[in-house]
This record gives structure tokens, C-alpha cells and sequence, in this order.
């Protein structure tokens, strides 16, 4: 049951939208220039080859498509073919669907948490929460990018999926909460990463359609690229460039859905290019795959070493997410994350509220609520007035329609961080994921102080309306202690603390990155140190998580370095620098 709920809290954060009965009739656009990979010829060649269509490699391929031919490789499917798969209705199914077509390929970090990755072109714009908000100004001049282009490359991006999201009664109310619980200033609608609190952006339209990655592919030449489905790449091919005295890539071999192998080369140019964009689990992964990671490693798996990169999977980092489930006497409105609070601490705050489901969550909560009420033995704080009050939030928790919501906080950065390695030598299985969730004592200051900043706003007045009277937060703290949201060891019979909690009760918010690290595995240019005609460019060159949610920023680095590279391909000799 706790496997059932850790679906329910992920898919509940993943899967909020705008009304209650909402109808899906989106209408997808036509690219002729997307097909199956069993109908691509068994070589191919072309200026560039990006290798994943996800929320970086979408924009970038579409930008290159402007100066080159471009070829995408992406191992998933298209969300265009079926739009009610990525409908709110259907968000619980799709997160836990584990068919070969589904959009998400899970897995469970060694840490015990579950986790899932992007199998569809789009990426994480395809299952995540719709949230858009860009880096913070300083993250953008750390990370050595241009502060014109990089505002710029934002705006490319936000013509085609950003949206100002409705702010209705409980999104106002978690607003207002904050700001009495000392989130200040209030900088209402914003898509800019600044202190206080804020309304941010939102992928979903005012009719409630999800825009993605995949949309930026509108503005591609549609004569000079080709994006085929269902490519999944088995390696990199390498031969050694004796003027430069390094390998060199020159292709790739990749497999369709009928497994029948394809090989897709780059032109003999000197400046054309492969390209890795495939997201912060499959970039590592397929550069080990290659023979480009830890010597020791890849011979252990039989792997013909390329290049000796001990950093190739180090740096692993997901930002821990934390929640209380608020349950309401109220009705909610279906809510996706619009409202957050950046506090100077380093806790992000966020919500989202209501959200369909099915008749059989009301036996596991009814359940769950005398296991909590009843347990010899455990001395209850609740007074009557106060279990009758519990018995009501848990009703409303198993009606159908959810009535209440989650405040979540995820911390920045985050400084703990781990390792991926390989299991098998096939690129459909899962890596091993280590992420050491607070490993690092400041990350646990940042979740306390954020907990602490979720039980103010719930106990604030502006927030009084949408919780229970009688029933304090402790009472929503020992619910969450007693639903297994994860597979880590758990404390009930220990002596209560907000640090116990973080790390007994940590969840992902998707936000993982790392393992081809810019300056480690990268260079400045995104090119893999050591290695000719070869670039990452993805979430997993991130040292820390960009702004509240990374998305904005996975899709305008695409931009970004796509018009870098187009204007480095047309330039007569100079740098390549990115300033």
C-alpha cells in the first residue's frame, strides 16, 4: 500500500490542473518530419545529431535546423499521437504505467526513493507540473552564460508554452499564508526568480493544454531536419583523430522498436557535430556505454575503454522534496503549482490542490486512519472534539474528488550529492542512481527551516479556512509518518524532529541533475573535455538546480547553445566563447 500511495503523492504533484472536469481536445500540430525509426533507412547522415528529443534537445535541434541538417534521436514516443495519455484524468496511469509505449520509465534511487525519467519527445515537459519560472539572475552569470542571450533564448521559449496561470481560492490562500508567515515581498506575476513571494508561469494555456518541449519543434526548418521515434541509441562511435590526438565521434548505432539496427554518421565538416541531450540519467549512461567513463568500471562490463573519465556520473543530485497533506472542509479547486515562496533560507514553498481519483483510496485511508488512531500502546494527543475532526479530513481525503491540497518546500541546490553506475550494458535498463539525500548537514537546516515555514502558513489566518479546527498540524505530521511515501527505514517510535521527518519522509520533485558536470566533463562550450565532435547539452551538466523549477532553463540552454553553435558554424575563425 505504501508503493500505492508514493504513486498517489507523486502523480497528485505531477498531475494537478486547472478545473474539475476539464475536456482535453487538443489540437496536436502535423510535423511530417517525425517518424518511426523503423521506417529510417539503415544509414543515415547529417550535419548534427542530437541524441534525445527531450526538454533541452527539442529547442536545441530546432535552432540547429536553422544553419545545418539535423537528425533527433529519441527513444520514446510522441505525446501527439494519443493527447488523453497526458490528460489530468489519466495522470496517476501514466506515472505508473510500466508497458514498453508508456511516457515514464521509473526507477528507485538506492536511496529508496521513487523516482521517474522521461521516455517521450518533450522530456519532463510531457509528465511534470507545468511549473515555469527562469533562473535567478546570478544563477545565469555563475554559470557563464551570456545574460542578453540567455534572456533572450527565455523569450524564444515562453512564445510558444508559458502561460500566466488562474489563481483561485486555495492557490490565494497559500499565497497569503506565506506572506503572513514573513515570505516577503510579494512580487506578483513574474516568470523572474526573485525573494518573497510570487506567482510563476505555467505551461497549460488558459483552456488547460499542456504545451511542451516538443512544441518548440515548430519553429524548426522542417526541410533541414528529421526526428525519429523509438531510436534508441546503443552507442557512440569513435575513431582517433591523429591531428588532434584524441578520439574523435563520427556516429552512432541505434536500435528501432523492432530492434533492427541503424547507423546515423556526421558529414565529414569539420564542425559537425554529435550532440548528448539525454537528460541527466541517460547522458552519463550512454557516454559509459561508449567507453567514455571510469576505466575500471567500463571493463568490469566488458566495455572497450575510449577515453578514462573518472567524473562521467559523478556529481548525482536530486533536490529533496518534502509535504503535509492538508485535507479541507472546504471544496478545493484543481489546482496546479502557481504560487512559491523563495525564501532567503534556501526552501522553495509550493502547492497544489485537489485532484480526481478513484473510489479504493477511501479503504486504504479509512485504514491508514485507525492504524494511526488505534495503535496500543501509543498515546494520543487528540482530544475527542479532535479525532472526530481527524475522522472528517481523512472522509474528505477519500472522496472521490480530493478535497484538500499538499504544501510541499524543496530545497535549494542541493549539496548533497552521489553517484550513477551502470548495471547492464543495455540502454533500456535503468543505471544505478545514488542521490544521498541530506547527506550534507546544511541541506537538512534548509528542509527543517521549510517545514517550519508550511506549518506557520497552514497555522496562518489567511489559511484558517481550508484546514480543520480542531485538528492541529502535528496531527497531519503523524499521517504523513504513518504512510509509507517511500522505501527508506522509517522512526514512528522515535522522539519527534523536523530532521527526523525530512529524511524519513523525502520524496523527489523530479529535479535530479549532474553526472557529465560543466567543467568537470564539459567544458565551457559544452564539449566533452578530451573527446573531438562531441557535446552534452542537458540537465546533467547542472551543479545545482536552476530556480524553483528547472525546466524553463533546461529549455532555454537548448536555445541558447543551438544559436552559439549555428553562429560558430558560420563564423570565419575565433572563438568559441560564451560570452
Amino acid at each position: 500500500m505504501g508503493w500505492l500511495f508514493s504513486q498517489f503523492i507523486l502523480a497528485f504533484l505531477a498531475g494537478c490542473l486547472f478545473f474539475n472536469g476539464l475536456s482535453y481536445s487538443f489540437k496536436a500540430p502535423k510535423y511530417k518530419f517525425i517518424k518511426e525509426a523503423t521506417f529510417a533507412p539503415p544509414i543515415l547522415s547529417y550535419d548534427y545529431i542530437v541524441i534525445g528529443g527531450g526538454t533541452c534537445g527539442c529547442p536545441l535541434a530546432a535552432t540547429l535546423s536553422q544553419g545545418g541538417k539535423v537528425l533527433v534521436l529519441e527513444r520514446g514516443g510522441s505525446p501527439y499521437t494519443n493527447p488523453e495519455q497526458i490528460n489530468i484524468h489519466n495522470f496517476v496511469n501514466s506515472l505508473s504505467d510500466t508497458s514498453p509505449s508508456s511516457f515514464s520509465q521509473q526507477f528507485i534511487s538506492t536511496d529508496g526513493v521513487l523516482n521517474s525519467r522521461a521516455r517521450v519527445l518533450g522530456g519532463g515537459s510531457v509528465l511534470n507540473a507545468g511549473f515555469y519560472s527562469r533562473a535567478s539572475y546570478r544563477y545565469i552569470r555563475e554559470s557563464g552564460l551570456n545574460e542578453s542571450l540567455a534572456k533572450s533564448s527565455y523569450e524564444w521559449v515562453e512564445k510558444k508554452v508559458a502561460f500566466e496561470p488562474p489563481m483561485m481560492q486555495w492557490q490565494s490562500a497559500v499565497r497569503d499564508g506565506l506572506l503572513e508567515a514573513g515570505v516577503l515581498p510579494y512580487n506578483g506575476f513574474t516568470f523572474d526568480h526573485l525573494y518573497g513571494t510570487k506567482v510563476g508561469g505555467t505551461i497549460f494555456d488558459k483552456e488547460g493544454h499542456r504545451h511542451t518541449a516538443a512544441d518548440l519543434l515548430e519553429y524548426a526548418d522542417p526541410k533541414r531536419i528529421s526526428v525519429y521515434l523509438h531510436a534508441t541509441v546503443q552507442k557512440i562511435l569513435f575513431k582517433y583523430n591523429a591531428e588532434k590526438k584524441r578520439p574523435q565521434a563520427y556516429g552512432v548505432i541505434y536500435k528501432d522498436a523492432l530492434g533492427i539496427k541503424h547507423r546515423a554518421y556526421i558529414s565529414s565538416k569539420v564542425k559537425n557535430e554529435i550532440i548528448v541531450s539525454a537528460g541527466a540519467i541517460g547522458s552519463p549512461q550512454l557516454l559509459m556505454l561508449s567507453g567514455i567513463g571510469p576505466a575500471n568500471h567500463l571493463k568490469a562490463h566488458g566495455i572497450k575503454v575510449v577515453l578514462d573519465q573518472p567524473l562521467v556520473g559523478q556529481g548525482m543530485a536530486d533536490n529533496p522534496m518534502n509535504v503535509l497533506v492538508v485535507p479541507s472542509p472546504l471544496p478545493v479547486e484543481v489546482s496546479l503549482i502557481q504560487t512559491v515562496g523563495i525564501t532567503k533560507f534556501g526552501s522553495f514553498i509550493e502547492t497544489a490542490s485537489g485532484l480526481s481519483f478513484g473510489h479504493s483510496w477511501s479503504d486504504r485511508l479509512r485504514g491508514i486512519f485507525e492504524f494511526v488512531s488505534n495503535q496500543s500502546g501509543q498515546p494520543t494527543m487528540l482530544t475527542p472534539e479532535a479525532m472526530e475532526s481527524y475522522a472528517d479530513a481523512i472522509r474528505s481525503l477519500a472522496n472521490p474528488t480530493l478535497k484538500g491540497g499538499v504544501i510541499l518546500e524543496k530545497i535549494m541546490g542541493p549539496r548533497s550529492t552521489g553517484h550513477l553506475e551502470l548495471l547492464t550494458t543495455n540502454p533500456n535498463d535503468n543505471p544505478s542512481v545514488t542521490f544521498n539525500y541530506f547527506k550534507d548537514p546544511e541541506d537538512l537546516r534548509m528542509c527543517v527551516e521549510g517545514m517550519k515555514t508550511i506549518i506557520n502558513v497552514i497555522n496562518s489566518k489567511a489559511f484558517s479556512r481550508f484546514r480543520y479546527r480542531n485538528m492541529p498540524v502535528q496531527a497531519l505530521i503523524d499521517l504523513m509518518l504513518h504512510l509509507q511515501v517511500n522505501l527508506r527505514p522509517k522512526h514512528p517510535n522515535a522522539a519527534f524532529s523536523l530532521e527526523q521527518y525530512c529524511i524519513d519522509t523525502v520524496l523527489t520533485i523530479w529535479h535530479y541533475h549532474g553526472g557529465c558536470q560543466y567543467g568537470k566533463v564539459i567544458d565551457h562550450n559544452y564539449k566533452v573535455i578530451g573527446v573531438q565532435g562531441l557535446r552534452v547539452i542537458d540537465g546533467s551538466t547542472f551543479y545545482r538546480s536552476p530556480g524553483t523549477n528547472p525546466q524553463a532553463t533546461v529549455m532555454m540552454l537548448g536555445r541558447y547553445m543551438g544559436q552559439k553553435i549555428i553562429k560558430k558554424r558560420f563564423s570565419r575563425g575565433g572563438s568559441e566563447g560564451m560570452n
